[in-house]
């Protein structure tokens, strides 16, 4: 017996080990009966009364103050009852970003390099407005301090581009990098077992086609991941990474995109009412 074998084999005894945890050990992370089998576990919401709220770089914050101020006054009226988790879009600016970049002909890595630092820009901007209420900007390296920001400010500004940046994967199809700043602020919610996931958007929702380009397109007030699938929309309000995303989610299992445009949408959302629409994986 190796010497390997023969600590594996003394945990075991000494019940330092679980029959899980020595398959770990001893077994392959390649193996698919293995690794079905650490999904059997409970997980544990970390943050479940904490509400992650996504506001949009070009659906909001590219309007300026016209729909910028609205919504933080909304979220100052909020911070009585609810903890929120900011997340912020790159918008418009990322796009020209990414338009140079692809014409310079950089990889889709350093694309998510550009569109980190405009949706860092924004939740810089949010940051400065929301200052005086004590509400702080964090980094990834300062996620672990957010559960004490909730507790003693109720809310906290981070940039919503994943911090994934040189690791971005490659798109099926071209170059801009599928997971930006919808899903970064998704992965938010679905590790810390957030209460909700909010994108506050400038339409009521989703709809059946582009709203603004197509007069005749139909609001869809609630659908699954897998009945989104089969319609095989065009252009969907949220990005398709999501949607991937949720299907495997241990926490959260829907989302909520709203109209943050009209006044109330996001307490109303909040307070758990279906305003807008509701996307699920069940």
């Amino acid at each position: 017996m190796s010497s390997e074998a023969k600590l594996i084999e003394s945990m075991k005894t000494n019940d330092i080990l679980t029959d899980l945890g020595a398959k770990l050990v001893s077994g392959s992370l390649t193996d698919n009966a293995l690794l079905e089998e650490t999904s059997k576990g409970p997980i544990v919401s970390i943050l479940p009364d904490a509400n992650v709220v996504k506001i949009g770089g070009q659906s909001m914050i590219d309007r300026g103050r016209k729909a910028v101020f609205p919504i933080m006054d909304e979220v100052v009226a909020n911070l009585e009852s609810h903890k929120m988790i900011i997340g912020t879009g790159a918008g418009t600016r990322a796009r020209h970003a990414y338009s140079v970049g692809i014409d310079l002909g950089l990889p889709t890595g350093v694309l998510s390099v550009l569109g980190t630092f405009v949706s860092m820009q924004n939740a810089r901007m949010l940051h400065y407005l929301l200052a005086r209420h004590g509400i702080p900007f964090i980094e990834p390296i300062q996620f672990p301090q957010l559960p004490l920001y909730l507790m003693e400010r109720k809310a906290v500004i981070f940039f919503g581009m994943p911090p994934y940046t040189f690791w971005q994967q490659n798109p099926a199809a071209g170059r801009i990098p599928p997971h930006r700043t919808d899903t970064g602020s998704y992965l938010v919610s679905e590790v810390f077992g957030a209460k909700s996931m909010i994108y506050v958007k400038d339409e009521k929702g989703l709809y059946t086609a582009d709203p603004k380009k197509d007069r005749s397109a139909k609001f869809i007030p609630r659908i699954t991941v897998q009945e989104l699938r089969d319609m095989d929309l065009q252009d969907v309000v949220v990005e398709r990474a999501v949607l991937d995303l949720m299907e495997n989610a241990e926490s959260r299992r829907s989302i909520q995109i709203i109209n943050g445009l009209e006044k109330g949408n996001l307490t109303r959302a909040l307070n758990g009412e279906e305003v807008g629409t509701i996307i699920t994986a069940d």
